[in-house]
C-alpha cells in the first residue's frame, strides 16, 4: 500500500466514524462517481466498472464489452495513468455530497415517526405565510392555517407545537407543525400529568376552538385515581401550566362515561343538566336545563354547546324547562287534538278524531274552535287568563 492510498483510506475511515456512515457506503458512492468520471474521458469504453480495494486503497478501472442480454463478454484493465489525481478530486466531491445525503436521511429518520409528537422550538422568522421554528438540527414550518389567530410569535421566543406531517425533500426533512391541533392539548397534558404519561389516566376525547376554549374527557383505569383531579392538579397547578402554554386558552376537564346520557351531562359543564333525551336514529340529544342555566349551557355564541357536541359525537339541542312546557302544551300554549287530516270521497280535507267519531270539515272545525274559545272566555272570572282550547294542526300543514 502506497502512502497516498493509506492516507486516503485513513481519512475515509475517520470521516465515516465522525458522520456515522459506513466505509463501504462511501466506497460504493466513490466507485460510482469514478465510473462517470472515466466515461467522460476520450476513448473510454461504453461499459466500465471501478474497483477500490478496501485494504490497499488501490483503484482500478475495467472496460467491459457486453452482449445483447447484458452479460460480460470480455473485460480489460483500462485504468488511466493519471486516474489517481482524478480519483482524489472526485473523492472529495463525492464524500461531501454523500455526507450531506446521509445527514439529510438521518434527520428525516429522526423525525419521520414523530407525527403526533410535541416539539419545542425557537421562533426564527415570521411572515404572513408561515413561521419558522428552530428545533436544533432542523427547522419546522408553522403555516398560517395552523396558527392561532390572535397569537403573535416574537423572534427568539420558545414555543411548543404539534407535529402534523414530516415530508422528505431534496433539502432535507420538512417538518410541519401546528398550534391549533387538538392533539397539542393531549401532549401538553402528558407532559404535565404523570398519570397520563404512565397510562393510569386516559384522554378519551378532546374538542377545541383554538385560542378560546377546549374540553377534554378523561378516564381513569385505577378506581383509586380521580382523573379530573389528576389533570387539574393541586389548586389547578397542572391545568394552569397547559393554559399558560396556550396563552390563556380556557380548558375544561370533564369525566368520560360510556353512558351517553351521563357523558352529555358532564360535557355541558359547568351548566347543570336536568334531563337528557336521546334519539338514536337521528343522533340527537335533547337536553333540558333550568331556565337560569340555559345561557350557561349554550355558552357565549353557542360555544359550550358546540364543544360538547364535538366531544360526545351527539347533536345537542338545549331547551329550558319553560320552552319544553310550551312545546308540549302546543303552539301558543294550546293543546293539540289527537287525530289527522284526511281526504273524503268528495275530495275535501276533513279532520278525523283519533278517538273515533264523525269527521268534520275545515270550516266546521274552525267554527267549533271559535265557539269553544268564546264559551271559555265568557265563563272565565275577571282577571284570569283564557283557557286554552283544543287545537289541531293546520290542514295545509297536514299535506292538503
Amino acid at each position: 500500500m502506497s502512502k497516498t492510498n493509506f492516507e486516503f483510506l485513513d481519512a475515509l475511515s475517520q470521516i465515516a466514524r465522525d458522520k456515522g456512515i459506513s466505509v463501504e457506503t462511501l466506497l460504493d458512492a466513490l466507485a460510482n462517481a469514478l465510473v462517470a468520471a472515466y466515461k467522460r474521458r476520450p476513448g473510454a469504453a461504453e461499459e466500465a466498472v471501478v474497483t477500490i480495494d478496501p485494504e490497499s486503497g488501490e483503484i482500478r478501472v475495467y472496460g467491459q464489452e457486453l452482449d445483447e442480454e447484458g452479460n460480460v463478454v470480455s473485460e480489460w484493465d483500462d485504468t488511466p495513468d493519471d486516474f489517481g489525481r482524478i480519483a482524489a478530486q472526485t473523492a472529495k466531491q463525492v464524500i461531501l455530497q454523500r455526507i450531506r445525503e446521509v445527514e439529510r436521511d438521518m434527520k428525516y429518520e429522526e423525525y419521520a415517526g414523530r407525527e403526533g409528537d410535541i416539539v419545542t422550538g425557537i421562533v426564527q422568522q415570521t411572515d404572513n405565510r408561515y413561521t419558522l421554528l428552530d428545533l436544533g438540527k432542523v427547522e419546522a414550518l408553522l403555516p398560517q392555517a395552523e396558527q392561532v389567530s390572535f397569537e403573535r410569535y416574537e423572534h427568539g421566543t420558545r414555543l411548543k407545537a404539534y407535529i402534523v406531517e414530516v415530508r422528505k425533500t431534496t433539502k432535507g426533512p420538512q417538518i410541519v407543525v401546528s398550534r391549533t391541533h387538538p392533539g397539542l392539548i393531549k401532549r401538553l397534558f402528558e407532559l404535565e400529568v404523570p398519570e397520563i404519561s404512565s397510562g393510569v389516566v386516559e384522554i378519551k376525547a378532546a374538542a377545541r376552538e383554538p385560542g378560546h376554549r377546549t374540553k377534554i374527557a378523561v378516564w381513569s383505569n385505577d378506581p383509586n385515581v380521580d382523573p379530573v383531579g389528576a389533570c387539574v392538579g393541586a389548586r389547578g397547578s397542572r391545568v394552569r401550566m397547559v393554559t399558560n402554554e396556550l396563552r390563556g386558552e380556557r380548558v375544561d376537564v370533564v369525566p368520560f362515561s360510556d353512558d351517553p346520557v351521563e357523558f352529555i351531562q358532564n360535557a355541558l359543564a359547568p351548566a347543570r343538566v336536568r334531563e337528557v333525551r336521546l334519539d338514536e336514529e337521528t343522533g340527537t340529544a335533547t337536553v333540558i336545563v333550568s331556565d337560569y342555566q340555559l345561557s350557561l349551557a349554550i355558552g357565549k355564541e353557542g360555544q359550550n354547546a358546540r364543544l360538547a357536541a364535538r366531544l360526545t359525537g351527539w347533536r345537542i339541542d338545549i331547551k329550558s324547562e319553560s320552552q319544553l312546557q310550551e312545546e308540549e302544551a302546543g303552539y301558543g300554549g294550546q293543546e293539540w287534538a289527537e287525530g289527522e287530516w284526511i281526504e273524503n270521497e268528495a275530495g275535501d280535507m276533513v279532520w278525523k278524531p283519533a278517538e273515533g267519531g264523525e269527521a268534520i270539515s275545515a270550516a266546521e272545525w274552525s267554527h267549533a274552535v271559535d265557539a269553544e274559545s268564546a264559551e271559555s272566555s265568557a265563563a272565565e272570572p275577571a282577571g284570569a287568563g283564557a283557557q286554552s282550547p283544543v287545537h289541531a294542526a293546520d290542514p295545509e300543514e297536514a299535506g292538503a
